[in-house]
């Protein structure tokens, strides 16, 4: 019983595919042009940490005493992995642009990074030492954690292989 639990399992687990980090050469294999590109369920490979931050403060006298009033307000968008993600747009120099949600200017860019040998989609950012990589997102900056560079897409890929055989006995011939 327990052989045939741990085969369906198995076989479940088999027949879902796995998921690949997304590339030209993927692309051209598949033949992913925009239409195609449409019609992909695409992933994130870690989570994404988008954030911002407001401060402000005043210094002043109030009742006889020195008071410093100090107001800090962070907005952060988190993208855990595996999130579902679709496609967009094409950017002017090949980069992807990708949606998580609805909404105008919601989108994150991917891009292969110059002189990367694996050509992974990575997030693209302007990165700036000590603040992380500035980004717009719905039409407000953001900037995403250090960690979050390393984020790439990825695709579910399947493989389907069908053999149909036909078996026949011959029983042979008598004299």
């Amino acid at each position: 019983m327990k052989f045939i639990t741990l085969f369906s399992l198995g076989l479940i687990l088999f027949s879902c595919g796995t998921k690949v980090p997304v590339t030209n050469q993927l692309k051209e294999e598949y033949d992913l042009n925009e239409k195609n590109m449409k019609i992909v369920q695409f992933y994130t490979s870690q989570t994404i940490i988008l954030q911002r931050s407001k401060t402000s403060g005043s210094q002043g006298a109030e009742d006889g005493k020195l008071v410093t009033s100090k107001n800090s307000e962070q907005d952060r968008i988190i993208i855990p992995s595996n999130t579902k993600c679709v496609f967009d747009s094409y950017g002017s120099n090949g980069e992807v642009f990708i949606r998580f949600e609805v909404g105008v200017g919601k989108t994150l860019k991917f891009a292969v990074r110059q002189g990367q040998s694996s050509g992974k989609y990575y997030l693209v950012a302007n990165w700036k030492p000590d603040v992380g990589g500035e980004i717009t997102y719905g039409n407000e900056t953001y900037f995403a954690t250090a960690d979050s560079g390393t984020a790439y897409l990825m695709v579910v890929l399947k493989k389907l292989n069908k053999t149909r055989r036909k078996d026949r006995v011959v029983k042979g011939m008598k004299v």
